[in-house]
């Protein structure tokens, strides 16, 4: 625990919590009004008992609950940062879940312009594997040169990937349906991955696949599979997949091309360090 960046980090969002927006009175310090909630106006809006936040605030609570370092954060409107930064000081950890339910489900839009400026096929998805942004060079993949409004959606489901996916039963199907059901497991309530399950399971190709279970597989970074490119012709792909970090569970994906019948010369190659 870093008690002196946890102490500084919540003592000034809290000053920016106005107690009028709450119902409650600004407190007083020696004769003046002092800015922000006090620590036991957070308890009683959180419905802790008394010195629960103190404790907190203070680093005297090892290991604080997830649910009391949620509360808080939405209590002082933390961004994404914010509340990885409060996981940082007070566990030593990142947090297992983003704080907002927006998150995952839309990126900056500075993100498009990145995309733009990629010369490999590139995209980004939400956390439902929606397509949020892509360039054009994804685009030419696609025989009618139209990106598919959710890829996995596309990937497990739509016949046309299975032309365009080569060996799409062997070294597609095996891949992206672990990584349905760890989405599915991760976010029960998210709406779009449920019904994609319930799709994949009603399907007859796919559902048994489905059913059966398989590896543990939750992303494709760092694979290469065959592919047939709509322009290009057959080839493979080296997937490069990265996350945008004001987006948890949101993902950029590059592919890269190359022509030909075998897998292309990343393969063997050594891993990448700092020298």
């Amino acid at each position: 625990m870093d008690k002196e960046a946890l102490r500084d980090l919540l003592r000034e969002r809290r000053a920016l919590i106005a107690p009028e927006d709450h119902g409650l009175l600004r407190p007083s310090r020696q004769g003046r009004r002092a800015p922000g909630l006090s620590q036991s106006q957070v308890d009683q809006l959180l419905h802790r008992t008394h010195g629960t936040y103190n404790r907190l605030e203070t680093g005297s609570w090892p290991n604080p609950p997830e649910d009391l370092l949620r509360d808080v954060a939405r209590l002082f409107r933390f961004s994404e940062h914010e509340w990885t930064s409060l996981w940082l000081f007070a566990v030593h950890r990142d947090p297992p879940h983003p704080l907002h339910p927006r998150s995952g489900t839309e990126v900056p839009p500075a993100w498009q312009d990145v995309i733009d400026g990629i010369s490999h096929m590139a995209y980004i998805n939400d956390q439902s594997w929606r397509v949020l942004a892509h360039n054009e060079a994804f685009a030419e993949m696609f025989p009618r040169g139209e990106v598919p409004g959710n890829t996995m959606r596309w990937m497990a489901l739509d016949p046309e990937a299975r032309s365009v996916l080569t060996g799409w039963r062997d070294h597609w199907v095996p891949m992206i349906l672990p990584q349905v059901r760890a989405a599915v497991a991760a976010l029960p309530h998210d709406e779009t991955l449920a019904a994609l399950e319930a799709d994949i399971l009603a399907d007859p190709v796919v559902g048994p696949l489905y059913e059966a279970g398989g590896r543990a597989y939750v992303h494709p970074d760092g694979d290469e599979r065959p592919l047939h490119h709509a322009l290009k012709g057959p080839g493979w792909v080296s997937l490069c997949g990265a996350q945008p970090l004001a987006s948890p569970r949101a993902r950029l994906m590059v592919l890269i091309f190359r022509p030909g019948e075998h897998s292309g010369p990343t393969a063997g190659r050594p891993m990448l360090y700092a020298r």
